[in-house]
Formats: structure tokens, C-alpha cells, sequence
């Protein structure tokens, strides 16, 4: 059963998360400038040294102490947000004690503050995590340790690094956990600052160039969020994220009921800047040069969260506020996901570099993670997430070994190593495990999300409307051709004979780098390995997300659970409608096609059918009728119904049945009796038959032939009253005698009736 009491919270976690970094690097401005290295590759031969001439500086290690202190609690802090978090948690209504919609459902550690005055309303300082956000803050603020961890040997502008870290971890957190549109924009903007500054001021020979074009392409398309952000406010009145997503609000309502054009635009500028900043192909041409000018530990955080951003937006934004948008736009989305991916991983193969090969990977293994979120399947999604959090320990643990190697050789071309593993074997070792886990082998992180978001590719409806399952087929190019670019970037790299003579000095891996490869080498083995302990955490908001008309081909599978995924109270018309089409053909399986003998069943628009239980009282139907607890059946929603006999199952999911009279009163009405699981429903017989008039001159009440006046206790029933499930029943011909009971006595019956 889902918790749905209140949690035991820390107060302000989460602020005091974003807080600690901030603080963190206004103490490291305040100290003392270290002093600059002349050059790195002395210093790996002697790891306790900090100068050529052994002195000992102490600006240095103050700095480095400070900035990984406030690190290392940020992470504590991030581990304490871990422990409370309640997986299947359900926000409950304090009045109401009903469980919440929208993104509310499994808000957790929400923190809500007025900060900014426009007119009566408020721009509020909100922040929360539910199992989206969780594990990326979790991310954030282990890499932020990690690339601090590394950095210490900095050469120049050590104080100056790591001040744009710690800003850069207080930005990354505070986009992860807003749940104000305006707070989310501010932050969205002011990680843009740090990085700038990591890539222009800390970079290589063509840095600035391309930190320029890194922050125009990002600022660029913040300016179309922005707009669409105002639009918002100006349909809603309301920048509040929980509000917005929820319909029962008057925020909520108020903007799925805008006009469609006018969403589709807004949903344009949110899905744009996120597009860039994920990239999704076109809007890649950023990555490569950015990738490769940029510091290590400026190119982990942003390989390895920054990128993030863009698919956190899409899930976070895009899919709760503007649902209809999202699902006319997949198909769009699903044909530039397979382009990056197909496109991501030919040009990786060719690339000289190793950096711009693990960006050109990303673009691809990013285009996997949009694949999934736009299948609008359940395990679809859900490997979406999962890959997510892959990508961002298998890519980070790549450029951190690419780094390593740079330090040592000060290159980062392929052909200028080979055969190091005869003399670096450990840094080898490490870097064999990064790169099994990039070509998604079983036991390693890739495999768990990039086989569930093929799997649900290939069962998404969606999916299969832009091109069947050769879209499916194309996306799963990337594990073959991963595996190309891969291995051969690791057998140039570390097999075969050395083949440059300045190779056999270099040292391996020092306590440092073992300090940072360690926790991440353990996280691809525990992502591949216990998945369960990762996705138990995000499988109710994966649920949440979900489409609730039936989109993709889980419908059926879902129906004979139970429900549909993510919408457990649906009106009784719809739900019936979903169920009986399904049994149509249209999203059944084939087992479930095989021709049988068919029944028509009638509903009279209007009459009232027992549902299943937790239909509440009032949900709207598709015309908009509210349905009342008996199940009302809008006139436009059931008509005819010709179908085959559902499996037991799906029976089961739709008892008990009531079949009431819509004219009896409400008070004093007796209790229709359920139809039970199995029980089938027979024609009339006998009096019942006699007591029904079939011809337009009989009068309702008049006994049948063989029953006194006044003996008769059968209850006049007209055919507009009652459920028909017999095709002649709508027949004005008169009922024949039963030749064994001309009486019209009712026979006992003997045992059930064959179905």
C-alpha cells in the first residue's frame, strides 16, 4: 500500500543544500591565493609533493580543504535527502485527506516561501524532489566532490576553480529542485555564469570560441522558455509548478483550457531551450567544441549533469503542463532522437579525439533517453530515467580517465598511446569498465536502460505510427555501432605493443584518481546489477506521467491489471469505452483476437451500470458530465457494442455489475443485487417473459397468461430500463410459449447455464 501519511522531514534540507555551496565560495574568495604550478607532469611521479623544490603550500591546501569540506557535506546532506525519501509516498490534501494530482502526488521535502511581489500574486521560493529529481541531486553533489577531489592539482587559478564549482553545484541543485517556473529560470540561468568562466578561463588552446558558442546557443534558447513562461503567468495567473499541473486547481484548469494554438507555442518554447541544452540533433553543434575545450573537471559536470537539464526539463515541463502538446509533438521528437543517435555514433567512429568521441556518444546515448520519454510507456519511461542516471556516472567516469591521461602525456589524440596497459594496468582496468558500461553490456549500467527503452519503443503505439518497428531497429544500431567505436578506441588506446617511447614512463593511477574512480566504477556495477533499488524510488512518478487515454499498447496489459497506469480513478464511460475497444482489436494482442462467437451489447444512453469501486463521485466524463456513484453512462459516450467475450480477467477488473432502474427514487430504493464474477446472465424465461410486453398494445403491468391477478411479483420493466443482452429482445413480435411450462411458472434452475 502506497504511504500516504506525512513524512519525518528535516526542515529546509534542500535549501540548506543549495545554501552550503554558496557559502563554500564566498570563504574560498576571502582566502589566500595558492600559488601557480609551472607544469603537471612533475608532480605525478611524487604524489605527497606540491612543489619541484618540496615546499609546502599552504594557500593551496586551504583552499582545496574548504572547497571540499562544503562538498563533502552538500553530499552528506544529499545522502540524508536519500534516507527520507519515500518511494511510494502519496501527498494527501490536509482538509480533504484525498490524494493528490499532478506533480504534487509524490512531492516530497517541499519547501514554499514568498519571494517576489506582482501585484496580489507572488513569485515563491518552492523547492521539493520527488524520484525524478532525487537521484539527480544525488548525482550532483557526488560529481561536484569527485571533480574537487580532482582538481586539487590545478595548476593556475586553483582559489578562482573551485569557486565556480561550488556556484556551478549550488545552480545544478537549485534547477533540480524548483518547483517555481520563475525560480527555475534563475537558476536554469545561472549556471551558465561558472561554466562560461570554467570553459573561457580554464580551457584549452580554442576555449574561447567555444565557450561562446556554448553560451549563446543555451542563453538563446532560455529566451524562448522565458516567453513562454510569461505566457503562462498571463493564461494561469500562476507560476507555481504544482498548481499548474494539477486540473482540480483553478491555475491548472484555467491553462489546459487556453486555446490550443496558443499552448502549442508555449510548449515550442520550453521544448526548444531544452532541446538545446539536452542537445538533441540539430542543436548539437555546441557539444563537441565544448566538450573538448573544457577543463576535466568542468567537462564531467557538464557531460554529466548540465546535460541533464535538458531531459530533466523535458520530463519535469514539458509532459505535465502541456500533455496533449507533448503527444502531437513525439513524433517529431522520436524522428530527431534516432537521427542523433544513427548520426551520434557514425561520427564518433571517425573522430581522432578522444574527447569529441565521448561527446559525439553522448549525443546518441541522449537521443536513447529521448526515445524513451516520448515512447509514453511505462517501461519506456522508465528506462529513460534509468539511462539518465547511467550516462551520468559512465560518461563522467570517462572523461575523468581521458583527463588522467591527458594530465600524463598532455594529449588527448588517440594515436599519441597505445599498449598502455603494460604499463598503466590498473588505469587500463578502469578505463575497460567505463567503457563496458558505455556499450550497455549486461551487468553494467547501460545495458538496464538503454534494453528497457528499446523494449518500450517497441511496444509504444506512438513509436510504431512514425515508422513500425523500424524505428526500433534503427535506435538499436547504437549498440552495434557503439561497440565499433568503443573497443576500437580502447584497443588503440591500451592493446598492442607501446607505441610511443615516452609511454613506458608514465605512472598509474595515484591514491587521488583512485579516490574518484572508485565510487563510480561501484555505481555502474550497482545500477546494472540492483536496478530495483534505483527504480523503486521513481516508479510512482513514472506512473503519474503516464497518458491516461490510452496512447500507447500497455492499454490492454493494464486493463486486466486493474487500470491504466498513472490514473487509477477513471470515469466509468471511459474506462468502458477503453475496455471494450481494446477487446475490438485496436490494442489487443493477437492472442486476444481470435474470432469467437460474438454477442451485441446494448447500453441505453442514460441508464445506470455498477463500476468497479474507487470511481469517485463526480469525475468528469469525456462529454464533461460529471458520473455519480451508480456509474451514469453519458448518451454520447456508449452506444452499440459488438465484441468478443472478455477473458476472465478483464471481468474480473469490471465486477461487480449493478443493473438498476434510472426511475426508481433514490430514497428508499432497494439495493440492486451485483452480478457476480462468472455468473452469467440469461434471457427471461417464463414469467419474466410473459410479464414483459412485447407488442405495442400490451399494457406495462398487465399479468401473463397463466398467473392470477394480483399473484404475479414480477416488476414491469420496459425495454429503454434495462441492460439487453440478447439481439432479439428490441423484436415488437410477441415472446412464444414455452411448450414445458405453458404456465409461465419460473422452472428451478439446474446449476449454472454454459456461457
Amino acid at each position: 500500500m502506497p504511504d500516504t501519511q506525512v513524512t519525518n522531514q528535516i526542515p529546509n534540507l534542500i535549501s540548506l543544500m543549495i545554501l552550503l555551496p554558496i557559502v563554500g565560495a564566498i570563504i574560498v574568495m576571502c582566502l589566500p591565493r595558492p600559488r601557480d604550478l609551472a607544469s603537471g607532469e612533475a608532480l605525478l611521479s611524487r604524489e605527497d609533493s606540491e612543489t619541484s623544490d618540496n615546499e609546502i603550500d599552504y594557500s593551496r591546501h586551504l583552499v582545496n580543504g574548504v572547497s571540499l569540506f562544503f562538498a563533502g557535506m552538500t553530499f552528506l546532506l544529499a545522502l540524508l535527502l536519500f534516507g527520507g525519501f519515500k518511494g511510494d509516498f502519496l501527498q494527501t490534501d490536509a482538509l480533504t485527506g484525498s490524494i493528490g494530482h499532478g506533480l504534487a502526488r509524490n512531492m516530497q521535502f517541499v519547501e514554499d516561501y514568498r519571494w517576489i511581489a506582482i501585484g496580489s500574486n507572488w513569485v515563491h521560493y518552492k523547492v521539493g524532489v520527488d524520484g525524478i529529481s532525487l537521484m539527480l541531486v544525488m548525482l550532483t553533489a557526488l560529481l561536484t566532490t569527485l571533480s574537487i577531489v580532482y582538481a586539487t592539482r590545478t595548476l593556475v587559478r586553483l582559489k578562482e576553480f573551485m569557486v565556480f564549482l561550488l556556484l556551478l553545484e549550488a545552480g545544478l541543485i537549485g534547477v533540480f529542485c524548483s518547483l517555481d517556473l520563475v525560480l527555475f529560470y534563475v537558476f536554469f540561468e545561472t549556471v551558465l555564469i561558472p561554466m562560461y568562466f570554467l570553459i573561457g578561463v580554464f580551457g584549452g588552446p580554442k576555449r574561447s570560441p567555444a565557450a561562446l558558442k556554448f553560451f549563446i546557443y543555451t542563453f538563446a534558447g532560455s529566451v524562448f522558455m522565458l516567453i513562454s513562461i510569461v505566457s503562462v503567468y498571463q493564461v494561469s495567473g500562476s507560476f507555481d509548478l504544482l498548481a499548474l499541473t494539477d486540473h482540480s486547481t483553478i491555475a491548472g484548469a484555467t491553462l489546459m483550457q487556453a486555446a490550443p494554438r496558443s499552448l502549442g507555442l508555449m510548449f515550442a518554447g520550453f521544448a526548444l531551450a531544452f532541446a538545446i541544452k539536452t542537445p538533441i540533433f540539430p542543436f548539437h553543434t555546441w557539444l563537441p567544441d565544448s566538450y573538448s575545450e573544457s577543463p576535466t573537471a568542468a567537462t564531467v559536470m557538464l557531460g554529466g549533469m548540465m546535460s541533464k537539464m535538458g531531459t530533466y526539463g523535458l520530463l519535469r515541463f514539458c509532459l505535465p503542463l502541456f500533455p496533449q502538446q507533448a503527444r502531437d509533438a513525439a513524433p517529431l521528437f522520436i524522428v530527431l532522437a534516432v537521427i542523433g543517435i544513427v548520426y551520434g555514433s557514425l561520427v564518433a567512429i571517425v573522430q581522432p579525439d578522444a574527447k569529441r568521441l565521448i561527446a559525439y556518444s553522448s549525443i546518441a546515448h541522449l537521443g536513447i533517453v529521448v526515445l524513451g520519454i516520448f515512447s509514453f510507456t511505462r517501461i519506456g519511461m522508465m528506462g529513460a530515467m534509468v539511462q539518465n542516471i547511467s550516462h551520468a556516472v559512465s560518461t563522467p567516469m570517462l572523461f575523468f580517465l581521458v583527463g588522467m591521461l591527458q594530465d600524463r602525456r598532455g594529449s588527448t589524440l588517440i594515436n599519441d598511446y597505445g599498449g598502455l596497459k603494460r604499463v598503466t594496468p590498473m588505469l587500463a582496468t578502469m578505463l575497460l569498465i567505463a567503457t563496458l558500461a558505455s556499450l550497455a553490456v549486461p551487468f553494467f549500467s547501460g545495458f538496464v536502460g538503454e534494453f528497457t527503452v528499446l523494449l518500450g519503443a517497441g511496444t509504444s503505439r506512438t513509436v510504431n505510427l512514425v515508422g513500425g518497428y523500424w524505428v526500433t531497429a534503427f535506435a538499436a544500431s547504437t549498440m552495434i555501432l557503439s561497440a565499433v567505436y568503443m573497443l576500437w578506441w580502447y584497443q588503440r588506446l591500451m592493446l598492442g605493443p607501446v607505441t610511443q617511447e615516452y609511454s613506458r614512463a608514465l605512472p598509474d593511477l595515484t591514491r587521488r584518481e583512485w579516490a574518484v574512480l572508485l565510487p563510480l566504477a561501484g555505481l555502474v556495477f550497482w545500477i546494472g546489477i540492483g536496478s530495483a533499488f534505483w527504480t523503486q524510488r521513481m516508479d510512482t512518478v513514472v506512473n503519474a506521467m503516464l497518458p491516461a487515454d490510452g496512447s500507447n499498447n500497455e492499454l490492454t496489459t493494464q486493463l486486466m491489471e486493474g487500470g491504466t497506469a498513472g490514473a487509477p480513478d477513471q470515469p466509468a464511460g471511459a474506462m468502458l469505452t477503453r475496455l471494450y475497444r481494446s477487446l475490438d482489436g485496436e490494442f489487443a494482442p493477437r492472442q486476444l483476437r481470435r474470432r469467437q462467437p460474438q454477442t451485441m451489447m446494448q447500453i441505453r444512453p442514460g441508464a445506470t451500470i455498477g463500476v468497479q469501486p474507487g470511481i469517485p463521485a463526480g469525475a468528469p466524463t469525456p462529454n464533461g458530465a460529471p458520473t455519480p456513484n451508480t456509474g451514469s453512462v453519458p448518451p454520447d459516450t456508449i452506444k452499440n457494442f459488438k465484441t468478443e467475450p472478455p477473458p476472465p480477467a478483464i471481468i474480473e477488473t469490471i465486477q461487480p455489475l449493478h443493473v438498476e432502474d434510472p426511475k426508481t427514487p433514490a430514497s428508499g430504493a432497494p439495493a440492486s443485487k451485483p452480478l457476480q464474477s462468472g455468473t452469467p446472465i440469461d434471457k427471461p424465461t417464463g414469467a419474466e417473459q410473459n410479464s414483459t410486453p412485447r407488442s405495442g398494445n400490451a399494457k406495462p403491468g398487465t399479468p401473463a397468461a397463466g398467473n392470477p391477478p394480483g399473484k404475479s411479483d414480477a416488476k414491469p420493466v420496459s425495454k429503454s430500463d434495462k441492460v439487453i443482452l440478447d439481439p432479439t429482445e428490441g423484436s415488437t413480435e410477441p415472446a412464444p410459449a414455452d411448450p414445458a411450462n405453458p404456465g409461465g411458472a419460473t422452472p428451478p434452475r439446474q446449476g449454472k447455464s454454459p456461457r
